[in-house]
Protein backbone atom coordinates (compact mmCIF):
# COMPACT_ATOMS: atom_id res chain seq x y z
CA UNK A 1 0.00 0.00 0.00
CA UNK A 2 1.60 3.42 -0.77
CA UNK A 3 2.30 6.12 2.22
CA UNK A 4 -0.37 7.57 4.29
CA UNK A 5 -0.48 10.76 2.36
CA UNK A 6 -1.13 9.80 -0.98
CA UNK A 7 -4.32 10.41 -2.92
CA UNK A 8 -6.07 7.21 -4.21
CA UNK A 9 -9.27 7.75 -7.15
CA UNK A 10 -8.53 10.19 -9.94
CA UNK A 11 -11.75 11.23 -11.49
CA UNK A 12 -10.54 7.90 -14.22
CA UNK A 13 -10.58 5.31 -11.82
CA UNK A 14 -12.95 6.91 -9.05
CA UNK A 15 -15.27 4.06 -8.87
CA UNK A 16 -12.95 1.40 -10.23
CA UNK A 17 -12.68 -1.80 -7.45
CA UNK A 18 -9.18 -1.40 -6.62
CA UNK A 19 -9.67 1.80 -5.49
CA UNK A 20 -12.61 0.78 -3.26
CA UNK A 21 -11.12 -2.39 -2.24
CA UNK A 22 -8.34 -0.42 -0.99
CA UNK A 23 -9.97 1.96 1.15
CA UNK A 24 -12.25 -0.64 2.51
CA UNK A 25 -9.17 -2.99 3.41
CA UNK A 26 -8.19 0.00 5.27
CA UNK A 27 -11.85 0.74 7.33
CA UNK A 28 -11.88 -2.79 7.97
CA UNK A 29 -8.75 -2.93 9.58
CA UNK A 30 -9.41 0.14 11.80
CA UNK A 31 -7.70 2.86 9.44
CA UNK A 32 -9.00 6.06 8.34
CA UNK A 33 -9.90 7.10 5.29
CA UNK A 34 -11.29 10.91 3.52
CA UNK A 35 -14.08 10.42 1.66
CA UNK A 36 -16.33 13.05 -0.65
CA UNK A 37 -19.72 13.70 0.70
CA UNK A 38 -22.60 16.05 -1.01
CA UNK A 39 -21.25 18.41 1.56
CA UNK A 40 -18.11 18.40 2.91
CA UNK A 41 -14.94 15.62 2.63
CA UNK A 42 -15.51 13.34 5.75
CA UNK A 43 -12.92 11.10 7.53
CA UNK A 44 -14.32 8.10 7.68
CA UNK A 45 -14.19 5.05 10.50
CA UNK A 46 -15.57 1.81 11.32
CA UNK A 47 -18.14 3.55 13.73
CA UNK A 48 -18.55 -0.38 15.88
CA UNK A 49 -14.42 0.11 16.28
CA UNK A 50 -13.45 1.69 19.82
CA UNK A 51 -9.53 2.34 18.01
CA UNK A 52 -10.52 3.46 14.80
CA UNK A 53 -12.99 6.31 16.51
CA UNK A 54 -9.73 7.24 18.84
CA UNK A 55 -7.58 7.48 15.65
CA UNK A 56 -10.41 10.27 14.35
CA UNK A 57 -10.39 11.87 17.43
CA UNK A 58 -6.41 11.92 17.50
CA UNK A 59 -6.34 13.09 13.58
CA UNK A 60 -8.37 15.81 14.22
CA UNK A 61 -7.54 16.69 17.53
CA UNK A 62 -11.10 16.80 18.55
CA UNK A 63 -12.93 17.57 21.71
CA UNK A 64 -13.82 14.19 23.07
CA UNK A 65 -17.66 15.21 24.26
CA UNK A 66 -18.49 16.60 20.32
CA UNK A 67 -20.70 13.54 18.93
CA UNK A 68 -20.07 12.14 15.43
CA UNK A 69 -22.28 11.40 12.68
CA UNK A 70 -22.59 7.79 11.41
CA UNK A 71 -23.20 7.30 8.06
CA UNK A 72 -25.08 4.34 6.52
CA UNK A 73 -26.68 3.32 3.22
CA UNK A 74 -30.32 3.68 4.07
CA UNK A 75 -32.77 3.79 6.38
CA UNK A 76 -33.14 0.36 6.96
CA UNK A 77 -29.39 -0.01 8.47
CA UNK A 78 -30.22 3.37 10.43
CA UNK A 79 -33.13 1.86 11.81
CA UNK A 80 -30.25 -1.21 13.47
CA UNK A 81 -28.81 2.13 14.95
CA UNK A 82 -31.65 4.58 15.85
CA UNK A 83 -35.30 5.08 17.23
CA UNK A 84 -37.49 6.65 14.10
CA UNK A 85 -40.70 7.48 15.12
CA UNK A 86 -43.41 8.78 12.51
CA UNK A 87 -41.76 12.36 12.25
CA UNK A 88 -38.44 10.90 11.76
CA UNK A 89 -38.99 8.42 9.05
CA UNK A 90 -41.34 11.24 7.25
CA UNK A 91 -38.03 13.37 7.23
CA UNK A 92 -36.00 10.24 6.01
CA UNK A 93 -38.27 9.28 3.31
CA UNK A 94 -38.08 12.91 2.07
CA UNK A 95 -34.48 13.81 2.56
CA UNK A 96 -32.54 10.92 2.30
CA UNK A 97 -29.94 10.43 0.30
CA UNK A 98 -29.06 14.03 1.41
CA UNK A 99 -28.02 16.65 3.29
CA UNK A 100 -29.70 16.01 6.88
CA UNK A 101 -28.73 14.42 9.93
CA UNK A 102 -31.59 12.97 12.04
CA UNK A 103 -30.44 12.99 16.05
CA UNK A 104 -32.41 10.07 17.00
CA UNK A 105 -32.42 7.92 20.58
CA UNK A 106 -30.07 5.14 20.36
CA UNK A 107 -31.22 1.50 19.50
CA UNK A 108 -30.81 -0.64 22.88
CA UNK A 109 -28.17 -2.93 21.07
CA UNK A 110 -26.96 -0.43 18.94
CA UNK A 111 -23.00 -1.34 18.25
CA UNK A 112 -21.44 2.07 17.63
CA UNK A 113 -19.18 2.53 20.45
CA UNK A 114 -19.72 5.58 23.12
CA UNK A 115 -17.03 7.88 21.79
CA UNK A 116 -19.29 8.31 18.93
CA UNK A 117 -21.97 9.46 20.16
CA UNK A 118 -19.72 11.17 23.18
CA UNK A 119 -21.81 9.54 26.18
CA UNK A 120 -24.88 10.71 24.76
CA UNK A 121 -28.29 8.40 24.67
CA UNK A 122 -29.19 9.53 21.12
CA UNK A 123 -27.12 8.98 17.95
CA UNK A 124 -26.97 11.43 14.95
CA UNK A 125 -27.64 9.30 11.14
CA UNK A 126 -27.20 10.19 7.93
CA UNK A 127 -27.65 8.71 4.38
CA UNK A 128 -25.49 10.66 1.94
CA UNK A 129 -26.28 11.08 -1.52
CA UNK A 130 -22.40 10.91 -3.02
CA UNK A 131 -21.60 7.81 -4.95
CA UNK A 132 -18.15 7.38 -4.02
CA UNK A 133 -19.30 7.25 -0.38
CA UNK A 134 -22.37 5.58 -1.02
CA UNK A 135 -19.99 2.45 -2.84
CA UNK A 136 -17.42 2.65 0.18
CA UNK A 137 -20.70 2.15 2.48
CA UNK A 138 -21.92 -0.91 0.29
CA UNK A 139 -18.24 -2.27 -0.27
CA UNK A 140 -17.49 -1.94 3.54
CA UNK A 141 -20.60 -3.18 4.91
CA UNK A 142 -19.96 -0.70 7.52
CA UNK A 143 -21.74 2.15 9.46
CA UNK A 144 -18.92 5.00 9.32
CA UNK A 145 -18.70 8.06 11.52
CA UNK A 146 -17.30 10.51 9.48
CA UNK A 147 -16.75 14.29 10.77
CA UNK A 148 -15.60 16.58 8.38
CA UNK A 149 -11.58 15.79 7.29
CA UNK A 150 -10.10 18.69 8.80
CA UNK A 151 -8.20 20.11 11.87
CA UNK A 152 -11.16 20.34 14.86
CA UNK A 153 -12.56 23.62 14.33
CA UNK A 154 -10.76 24.92 11.22
CA UNK A 155 -12.05 25.55 7.87
CA UNK A 156 -13.90 22.40 6.64
CA UNK A 157 -12.53 20.78 3.38
CA UNK A 158 -14.28 20.73 0.60
CA UNK A 159 -11.93 19.21 -1.87
CA UNK A 160 -9.10 16.47 -1.41
CA UNK A 161 -6.24 18.90 -1.47
CA UNK A 162 -7.88 20.96 1.27
CA UNK A 163 -8.13 17.69 3.46
CA UNK A 164 -4.32 17.15 3.14
CA UNK A 165 -3.31 20.52 3.83
CA UNK A 166 -5.57 20.69 6.75
CA UNK A 167 -4.31 16.93 8.28
CA UNK A 168 -1.00 16.92 7.22
CA UNK A 169 1.04 14.47 7.99
CA UNK A 170 -2.15 13.39 9.47
CA UNK A 171 -3.75 12.97 6.27
CA UNK A 172 -5.00 9.38 5.44
CA UNK A 173 -5.79 7.77 2.13
CA UNK A 174 -8.20 10.75 0.16
CA UNK A 175 -10.40 8.96 -2.46
CA UNK A 176 -10.46 12.37 -4.33
CA UNK A 177 -13.97 12.88 -5.48
CA UNK A 178 -13.68 16.49 -7.01
CA UNK A 179 -15.47 19.68 -5.47
CA UNK A 180 -18.01 18.91 -3.19
CA UNK A 181 -21.49 19.95 -4.37
CA UNK A 182 -22.98 21.72 -1.73
CA UNK A 183 -20.08 23.03 0.28
CA UNK A 184 -21.52 23.38 4.21
CA UNK A 185 -22.61 20.42 6.18
CA UNK A 186 -25.49 18.99 6.47
CA UNK A 187 -28.47 20.39 8.27
CA UNK A 188 -28.86 17.92 11.58
CA UNK A 189 -32.25 18.04 13.17
CA UNK A 190 -32.95 16.42 16.67
CA UNK A 191 -36.22 14.51 17.20
CA UNK A 192 -37.85 14.78 20.21
CA UNK A 193 -41.34 12.86 20.47
CA UNK A 194 -43.80 14.56 17.56
CA UNK A 195 -41.32 18.13 17.90
CA UNK A 196 -38.04 18.74 16.08
CA UNK A 197 -35.23 21.16 16.59
CA UNK A 198 -33.02 22.05 14.20
CA UNK A 199 -29.50 22.18 16.02
CA UNK A 200 -27.34 22.72 13.04
CA UNK A 201 -28.66 24.72 9.78
CA UNK A 202 -27.65 23.62 6.37
CA UNK A 203 -28.82 22.73 2.69
CA UNK A 204 -32.55 21.62 3.62
CA UNK A 205 -33.61 24.66 4.91
CA UNK A 206 -36.50 25.55 7.42
CA UNK A 207 -39.40 25.58 5.16
CA UNK A 208 -38.44 22.44 3.84
CA UNK A 209 -38.30 20.95 7.03
CA UNK A 210 -41.77 22.44 7.94
CA UNK A 211 -43.60 21.42 4.58
CA UNK A 212 -42.90 17.79 5.54
CA UNK A 213 -43.41 18.16 9.38
CA UNK A 214 -46.53 20.17 9.20
CA UNK A 215 -45.31 22.51 12.28
CA UNK A 216 -43.08 25.02 13.05
CA UNK A 217 -38.76 24.05 13.70
CA UNK A 218 -37.58 25.17 17.03
CA UNK A 219 -33.61 26.61 16.12
CA UNK A 220 -31.41 25.54 18.97
CA UNK A 221 -29.49 28.43 20.07
CA UNK A 222 -27.37 27.08 23.52
CA UNK A 223 -24.36 25.84 24.98
CA UNK A 224 -25.61 22.49 25.12
CA UNK A 225 -23.59 19.98 22.80
CA UNK A 226 -25.81 17.33 20.74
CA UNK A 227 -24.28 17.55 17.63
CA UNK A 228 -21.74 18.20 15.58
CA UNK A 229 -20.90 21.68 14.61
CA UNK A 230 -22.40 23.48 17.78
CA UNK A 231 -19.19 24.64 19.09
CA UNK A 232 -18.90 28.42 19.50
CA UNK A 233 -15.59 28.79 17.69
CA UNK A 234 -15.92 26.57 14.48
CA UNK A 235 -14.93 26.50 10.53
CA UNK A 236 -12.35 28.77 11.49
CA UNK A 237 -9.32 30.21 9.98
CA UNK A 238 -6.39 31.12 11.32
CA UNK A 239 -6.52 34.70 10.93
CA UNK A 240 -9.71 37.31 12.46
CA UNK A 241 -12.42 37.97 10.43
CA UNK A 242 -14.65 40.29 10.39
CA UNK A 243 -18.49 40.06 9.29
CA UNK A 244 -21.11 42.26 7.44
CA UNK A 245 -18.55 44.34 5.83
CA UNK A 246 -19.25 45.98 2.59
CA UNK A 247 -15.80 47.23 2.29
CA UNK A 248 -12.34 46.36 3.47
CA UNK A 249 -9.33 47.57 5.11
CA UNK A 250 -5.89 47.71 4.10
CA UNK A 251 -4.64 44.66 5.88
CA UNK A 252 -7.90 42.48 5.15
CA UNK A 253 -8.52 39.48 2.26
CA UNK A 254 -12.09 40.76 1.14
CA UNK A 255 -14.56 37.78 0.31
CA UNK A 256 -17.40 39.07 -1.83
CA UNK A 257 -21.23 38.52 -2.26
CA UNK A 258 -23.50 40.03 -5.04
CA UNK A 259 -22.61 43.89 -5.97
CA UNK A 260 -19.69 43.37 -3.35
CA UNK A 261 -17.49 42.15 -5.45
CA UNK A 262 -14.53 41.55 -3.19
CA UNK A 263 -11.10 39.78 -3.82
CA UNK A 264 -12.73 37.23 -4.68
CA UNK A 265 -16.94 36.16 -4.55
CA UNK A 266 -19.13 33.69 -3.32
CA UNK A 267 -21.82 34.63 -6.07
CA UNK A 268 -21.44 37.57 -8.14
CA UNK A 269 -25.57 36.75 -8.84
CA UNK A 270 -26.58 36.50 -5.24
CA UNK A 271 -27.14 32.85 -5.58
CA UNK A 272 -27.10 31.45 -2.00
CA UNK A 273 -26.95 28.30 -2.81
CA UNK A 274 -23.72 28.82 -4.73
CA UNK A 275 -22.27 30.47 -2.08
CA UNK A 276 -22.79 27.75 0.01
CA UNK A 277 -20.92 25.74 -2.48
CA UNK A 278 -18.15 28.35 -2.61
CA UNK A 279 -18.40 29.23 0.84
CA UNK A 280 -15.44 27.16 2.55
CA UNK A 281 -12.55 27.73 -0.28
CA UNK A 282 -13.45 31.07 -0.02
CA UNK A 283 -12.31 31.07 3.58
CA UNK A 284 -9.53 28.83 2.18
CA UNK A 285 -8.27 30.52 0.13
CA UNK A 286 -8.46 33.85 2.18
CA UNK A 287 -6.54 32.54 5.19
CA UNK A 288 -3.77 31.53 2.60
CA UNK A 289 -3.60 35.08 0.95
CA UNK A 290 -0.76 37.64 2.41
CA UNK A 291 -3.29 39.68 3.98
CA UNK A 292 -3.74 39.09 7.86
CA UNK A 293 -7.32 39.28 8.24
CA UNK A 294 -10.19 38.77 6.41
CA UNK A 295 -13.56 40.42 5.66
CA UNK A 296 -16.75 38.87 4.64
CA UNK A 297 -19.66 40.91 2.67
CA UNK A 298 -23.11 40.70 4.20
CA UNK A 299 -25.07 37.82 3.57
CA UNK A 300 -29.12 37.57 3.38
CA UNK A 301 -30.20 35.56 6.56
CA UNK A 302 -32.83 33.66 4.42
CA UNK A 303 -33.09 30.28 3.36
CA UNK A 304 -30.02 28.21 3.00
CA UNK A 305 -28.30 31.70 4.10
CA UNK A 306 -28.99 31.04 7.45
CA UNK A 307 -26.73 28.06 7.48
CA UNK A 308 -24.24 30.66 5.63
CA UNK A 309 -24.13 32.91 8.44
CA UNK A 310 -24.20 30.25 11.17
CA UNK A 311 -20.83 29.33 9.92
CA UNK A 312 -19.52 32.41 9.25
CA UNK A 313 -20.15 33.43 12.83
CA UNK A 314 -18.61 30.58 14.16
CA UNK A 315 -15.44 31.48 11.94
CA UNK A 316 -15.67 34.51 13.25
CA UNK A 317 -15.77 33.85 16.99
CA UNK A 318 -12.30 33.84 18.46
CA UNK A 319 -10.90 30.47 19.81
Amino acid sequence: MSGSNDHIGAASRRYGKATIDEAVARLCGGGLVAVPTETVYGLAADSTNAAAVAEIYRAKGRPDFNPLIVHVPDLEAARKLGEFNELAAHFADAFWPGPLTLVVPKTKNCPVVAAVTAGLDTIALRVPAHPVMRELLGASGLFLAAPSANRSGAISPTTADHVSRSLGKAAPLILDGGPCERGIESTIVAIDGANYRILRPGPVTVVELEEIAGKVANIVDDNKIEAPGQLASHYAPSKPVRLDAHSALADEYHIGFGVVAGDMNMSEGSDLAEAASRLFAALHQADASEKPKIAVAPVPDTGIGLALNDRLRRAATPK
